[in-house]
């Protein structure tokens, strides 16, 4: 098998049958490794780095024009044809419907899932984000914290909406873990770890929502998928 698209000239394939992905270990990231790692899948990892700025060379934009990880290339595609597929609630979903698993086929359950995937991705993500840019990265600098005040306010809004969700649940979707807590769980993970914001956000009271992340790291495809294209 040989595969035809411009993203193969700078990053070569070894596997050509195997979906290839092409990502960095960022709770964006994350999320494809772990769903990967979950699923069983046959990938090949390729790592693609950002501080380089090789999100943005030509060949990777080919594949996603928007210039970010992570994005995917599965030769076995919808039909059996190729389908190249960035953003990762995108990815998250299409490897669920590939597979059947993480998502229910019942339409009411499976409609409440990606509610609460939308949710990641249009809330958590972007907040927990920029708590990251002001707390630790080059906004800490900035004189003025109102910036960085007004997202860890909304962060913590958004944890307690989360722990809400999780009492008396083990999984946001109750006892079926599924793709909104693959989309959750890196950005909570980097929220209190790498963006070092545990105590900015008042981590501690959301005992729920800390249950849930010891429950969700300790599954051993969680920490392979953490790892994918680490090095």
């Amino acid at each position: 098998m040989i595969l035809n698209h411009p993203i193969f000239t700078r990053w070569p394939v070894q596997y050509p049958d195997r979906l290839q992905l092409f990502s960095l270990p960022t709770p964006n990231g994350v999320k494809v490794g772990i769903m990967l790692e979950e699923t069983s899948l046959a990938y090949e990892p390729h790592r693609i780095d950002i501080m380089a700025d090789e999100s943005h060379d030509p060949a990777f934009l080919a594949l996603n024009p928007n210039g970010k990880i992570p994005a995917i290339y599965d030769p076995d595609g919808p039909s059996g044809t190729p389908l190249a597929l960035f953003e990762s609630g995108a990815i998250l979903l299409y490897l669920a419907d590939k597979t059947g698993q993480f998502i229910s086929a019942d339409p009411n359950t499976r409609y409440e899932t990606l509610q609460w995937l939308m949710w990641q991705m249009g809330g958590v993500g972007p907040m927990f984000g920029q708590v990251g840019f002001f707390n630790k990265f080059a906004g800490k600098a900035y004189e003025d914290k109102r910036p960085r005040d007004r997202y860890a306010t909304e962060s913590a809004r958004l944890l307690g909406v989360l722990d809400e969700r999780l009492a008396g649940r083990d999984w946001v979707m109750g006892a079926d873990y599924s793709i909104a807590d693959i989309s959750l769980l890196g950005w909570v993970r980097n929220l209190i770890g790498f963006y070092e914001a545990r105590e900015l956000v008042g981590f501690d009271r959301f005992v729920h929502v800390q249950a849930w992340l010891d429950r969700g790291l300790a599954r051993p495809a969680v920490q392979r998928g953490l790892q994918v294209t680490a090095a």
